[in-house]
């Protein structure tokens, strides 16, 4: 294993301390939040579509950061999470693709190592010779386990696959998986770019600076951001944003159309899924921005680029 350390684009890794931690849990126990309601599954699933599509981009959300994008006939998952539990929180919605719908998967990218985004269970399910994109530091725990076909990548580094530019980018975060090896690998987001289409993935991240750098080397049209596990805002305000800060990121980047990812499906922090969206669309109506390029995604709904998705949604339905 590297001795590295990897740090965050502006600054270090900021690391709460352990008093920060029960000062939280404590904080928790005298809160009383509703979890009953879970995001809906979208009635209309799109699957013999998704199994036949080779030419057309596409982005259906699974649940939490899990997305299927299709573009330039290629069919890419983003950190793949089917586990029903994580830690000792029960999932709070079912994906919203199964894996024996899925269309045959030519790439899995990872944009760090904490569990809600890298489940082994969960690739299991994948053969071995799938391509795997992964930060820095990260290959070792996929070659002990059988998978040969990893690429490491570093920040800004770019992959050219049959036309389509894979790129990563920075995120604020951190990682950890054992006792021994924090901050051992880094973290980040993915930027999928044809010559006519451009698919930010942020993967997990805090506010920072870097939301403006990926915006002037990218024109992006579709950014999917996390909204969730933002509560309480002053524990995890260095990795999570809140709402408002991704509507903020999604002005920094520049980009046509937002969607909204990493809330609902597992109670990482203390805030609801209907206490992200609430805050969401109360920030999208502050800043004015044109109601179409917010699009809230049902579990299992197939979203297109903004500049097309009508006339597809006509044609499909």
């Amino acid at each position: 294993m590297s001795k590295k350390i990897y740090e965050n684009y502006d600054k270090p890794a900021y690391r709460n301390s352990f008093k920060d931690f029960i000062s939280w849990r404590i904080e928790r126990s005298k809160k009383r939040k509703d979890y009953s309601e879970s995001i809906p599954q979208i009635e209309k699933k799109m699957i013999s579509y998704l199994g036949n599509n080779k030419s057309e981009t596409s982005v259906t959300w699974i649940g939490h950061s899990t997305f299927l994008i299709q573009v330039n006939g290629f069919n890419i998952m983003t950190d793949p999470v089917y586990a029903n539990q994580m830690a000792f929180t029960k999932r709070l919605s079912k994906p919203g693709i199964e894996l024996s719908e899925l269309p045959q998967i030519d790439m899995i990218c990872i944009s760090h190592g904490h569990y809600d985004h890298l489940d082994f269970n969960t690739l299991r399910h994948f053969s071995k010779d799938t391509m795997f994109l992964v930060p820095i530091g990260l290959k070792h725990k996929f070659t002990t386990r059988g998978y040969q076909n990893v690429i490491e990548m570093t920040w800004w580094e770019t992959k050219n696959l049959s036309g389509l530019n894979i790129t990563f980018v920075p995120a604020q975060h951190w990682t950890k998986r054992t006792l021994f090896d924090t901050n051992r690998s880094h973290w980040g987001g993915f930027v999928f770019e044809t010559k006519d289409e451009c698919i930010y993935y942020a993967g997990d991240s805090g506010y920072f600076s870097g939301f403006k750098e990926i915006g002037k080397r990218f024109s992006i049209d579709t950014a999917l951001l996390p909204i969730g596990a933002y509560e309480p805002e002053w524990f995890m305000k260095h990795d999570h944003m809140s709402p408002e800060e991704a509507v903020t990121a999604f002005l920094d980047l520049n980009a046509n159309q937002f969607i909204p990812m990493h809330y609902g499906t597992f109670k990482l922090a203390d805030d609801t899924p209907q206490e992200a969206i609430e805050r969401l669309q109360k920030a999208w109506k502050e800043k004015h921005i044109p109601e179409d390029q917010l699009k809230i995604a049902l579990l299992g709904e197939t979203i297109f680029p903004l500049i097309n998705s009508h006339k597809k949604e006509e044609a499909l339905f």
